[in-house]
C-alpha cells in the first residue's frame, strides 16, 4: 500500500509540474498580427489586445488576464511600435481584459466607461486592493469620448448593453480599425454577463450603433481579425438566439425544455470557447442565458458611477 501511495504521489507531482509548465507556456506565449502601418493585434491566453502606434507613444486596448501577461504585452508592444505604452483602454471589467493592468501602473493613463469602473470596484473588488488599485481607470466617460494623441484620433463609444452594460468600442480613426472588445466574439459562442447588465435582447441594436463608425477591419474580443460581415453574422446569431429563447419563455418552457427545444439556425461554424476550471461558452450556455433574461430569472446589478466620478466629455 505504501508503495502504491508513493507511486500515486509521484504521478501527481509529475502531472502538477506538467500542468504548471503547460499553463505557464500558454500564459506567456503571445503572437502579433499587423493590420495597418500603425496597428497590430496581440493574441494569447485571454482576450485580444489592440496596439496603436502614435507619435506620443503606444496605445493598447485591454491587458489580458495576469500581470505577467501585462509585462509581456508592454514589451512586445514597444518592440512592435518602437515606443513605450502611454495609454491603456479597458473595453469592460472582465479579468481577461483588465488583470494585466498592474503592469502599467504609474506608466500609462487608464481609460474606461464609468460603468466599467463601477463593476471593477464592486464585482471584482478583491483583485483591486492594495497596489493594484493604482492601475484602475482614472479617466472615465458615460457615452462617448474622443482622445487625440500623437497625430492619431481615438473615438470611444459606449453603444449600449450587450456583453455587459459598460462595454466600449474604440475606433482608430486614421487607420480605420475598430476594436470591438467582447461585443464581438468572432465565430465563438459569447459570454453574456446578465449580472453586470448584459442583454441578449439589446445586443443586436448595440452592434448597430457600433457599426455606424467608418472602419475596414475589426479586432474582436476573441477570435481572428474580423470585418463588417463578421459583425453582421454575429448580429444574426444573437437575433436568432433571442427570438427563440424569448418564444420559449412565452410558451412557459422550463430551462430543460428550452435547452432541448430551442433549435438555433444561425450558429453554423461557431466554436466552443473554454476557460479551464472557470467557464465553458457553448450552445447550452447561451441558450440558458437568453432564457434567464427572457424569464427574468437573473437579478441584474445596477451599476451606478462612483461618487465624485468626473465625465471628461
Amino acid at each position: 500500500m505504501k508503495r502504491y501511495l508513493a507511486r500515486f504521489a509521484a504521478v501527481l507531482l509529475v502531472v502538477a509540474a506538467a500542468t504548471g509548465g503547460w499553463l505557464y507556456h500558454r500564459i506567456t506565449t503571445l503572437t502579433s498580427e499587423q493590420l495597418t502601418k500603425d496597428v497590430w493585434m496581440i493574441s494569447g491566453f485571454g482576450s485580444n489586445v489592440g496596439v496603436l502606434r502614435t507619435d506620443a507613444g503606444t496605445v493598447i486596448i485591454d491587458t489580458m488576464t495576469f500581470k505577467l501577461q501585462g509585462d509581456r504585452i508592454a514589451t512586445l508592444a514597444q518592440k512592435l511600435t518602437g515606443k513605450p505604452v502611454v495609454l491603456v483602454i479597458n473595453t469592460h471589467y472582465h479579468l481577461d481584459h483588465t488583470h494585466g493592468n498592474p503592469a502599467f501602473a504609474g506608466k500609462a493613463r487608464v481609460v474606461s466607461t464609468s460603468r466599467t469602473l463601477t463593476h471593477l470596484l464592486n464585482l471584482d473588488a478583491k483583485y483591486w486592493e492594495g497596489d493594484a488599485a493604482e492601475a484602475l481607470p482614472t479617466e472615465t466617460f458615460e457615452q462617448d469620448h474622443v482622445i487625440p494623441i500623437g497625430g492619431k484620433t481615438i473615438r470611444l463609444l459606449h453603444p449600449g448593453r450587450g456583453h455587459t452594460d459598460g462595454d466600449l468600442v474604440a475606433l482608430f480613426v486614421e487607420d480605420r480599425v475598430l476594436h470591438a472588445g467582447d461585443l464581438l466574439f468572432n465565430r465563438f459562442y459569447p459570454n453574456v454577463d446578465l449580472e453586470a447588465g448584459g442583454s441578449v435582447r439589446e445586443w443586436p441594436h448595440t452592434l448597430d450603433r457600433a457599426a455606424e463608425y467608418d472602419f475596414d477591419k475589426v479586432i474582436p474580443g476573441h477570435g481572428e481579425v474580423a470585418d463588417r460581415e463578421s459583425i453582421s453574422r454575429f448580429r444574426a446569431f444573437l437575433t436568432d438566439l433571442w427570438g427563440q429563447a424569448n418564444d420559449a419563455a412565452r410558451r412557459g418552457w422550463s430551462l430543460d425544455q428550452a435547452l432541448e427545444g430551442v433549435q438555433l439556425t444561425a450558429n453554423s461554424g461557431m466554436e466552443v470557447l473554454e476557460f479551464p476550471f472557470v467557464l465553458r461558452l457553448d450552445r447550452d450556455f447561451v441558450v440558458r442565458r437568453a432564457w434567464e433574461e427572457a424569464t427574468g430569472k437573473v437579478k441584474v446589478y445596477d451599476a451606478q458611477p462612483p461618487k465624485g466620478d468626473e465625465n471628461p466629455t
